[in-house]
């Protein structure tokens, strides 16, 4: 298959040379930097291992990227797949399908909104790959897997063929969601982060400074542990009155396996992919202040946490946990 990559950052480098390494489809790019790239990509998977995918085109115009491919996938934060569908949108085949490579920053909603009615659209729940660019358009790091992965697929009138050829692509098996709400109201980062960011600082202030940057995960407290239960038990009662499936959703207790607040925080510390990642902070003078303009803020507010939010005002389900956390965050989205 020709599979068209749109976005350069960690997960966009992961997923194309994951592909292309197999040697059996022709995986392309589209990027804004596309001078920076290299055609062989090189992935250092978890296991000391290395494999290297040849890609057959890198391009920043759509024109050039999109027209002949079978599948156009998004690896792309928030903010970005609303301008991204717009430049795509007069060079799709009408057999493409269109897809994100996870949906709770809005994929779906603004896919139905400028897409055609008849454009096959899937997204996955969560993401396939945790990964890190190491030498920027040239090497990146596969730092873990997901055991299984949760599709949604839209206007397909064969939606298992789809599924059957992404998990060959991905080497993972995938399981069919009913519908795109299972897909795009994830308790994962929209929820995660947030309550992380809020425990860590939630009284903060202009002018104040850290003496150290703390880890995101290895240190997570039994307070954030708590913050993100609370969101999704607020969550849980949003997903009673939507149509979707008991458990399409795990709660975040049966997703990590956790009985409780201290089991959760205990849990979320140990995951060895999460390992060494940095709370997002930056350097000044006299420290280190919280660093606004991490996707940690610019995406997980207004493209996560928001969605949900307004969907369950829509409802009329309380949302206190959730309601705190999102405005203590509005101010600063635009730092």
């Amino acid at each position: 298959m020709k599979v068209c990559i749109c976005g350069g950052g960690n997960l966009g480098h992961v997923v194309a040379g994951f592909i292309a390494a197999q040697g059996k489809h022709e995986v392309s790019m589209l990027t804004q930097r596309p001078e920076l790239w290299s055609k062989q990509l090189v992935i250092d998977a978890p296991d000391g291992t290395s494999y290297a995918g040849r890609l057959s085109g890198i391009f920043s115009d759509a024109r050039q990227a999109v027209p002949d491919a079978d599948i156009v996938l998004l690896c792309l934060p928030g903010y970005a797949i609303r301008k991204t569908l717009k430049q795509i949108k007069a060079y799709l085949r009408p057999e493409a399908a269109v897809g994100s490579v996870v949906s709770s920053t809005g994929f779906f909603f603004q896919a139905l909104e400028l897409l055609p009615s008849s454009q096959v659209l899937f997204g996955f729940q969560r993401v396939p790959f945790i990964s890190r660019v190491t030498d920027y358009g040239h090497r990146a790091r596969l730092m873990g897997y997901k055991d299984c992965l949760h599709l949604a697929v839209e206007h397909a009138g064969r939606p298992e063929t789809l599924r059957a050829a992404l998990a060959d692509m991905f080497q993972t098996p995938i399981q069919l969601l009913n519908n795109y709400y299972e897909a795009s109201l994830s308790n994962s980062n929209p929820l995660l982060h947030p309550a992380r960011l809020y425990d860590l600082w939630g009284d903060w202030h202009a002018g104040q400074c850290y003496s150290r940057v703390p880890l995101f995960y290895e240190e997570w407290t039994e307070r954030a542990a708590q913050l993100y239960l609370s969101m999704d038990n607020e969550l849980q009662q949003l997903l009673a009155v939507l149509p979707v499936r008991k458990g399409s959703i795990p709660t975040v207790l049966d997703y990590y396996e956790s009985t409780d607040v201290p089991s959760l925080a205990r849990k979320l510390r140990s995951i060895e992919a999460f390992k060494g990642i940095p709370a997002p902070m930056k350097a000044v003078a006299d420290g280190y202040v919280p660093d606004f303009q991490s996707r940690y803020f610019t995406e997980d507010f207004p493209y996560g946490l928001a969605i949900v939010r307004r969907l369950m005002q829509q409802k009329n389900i309380p949302s206190p946990t959730i309601n705190m956390i999102y405005e203590w965050g509005l101010p600063f989205q635009s730092q």
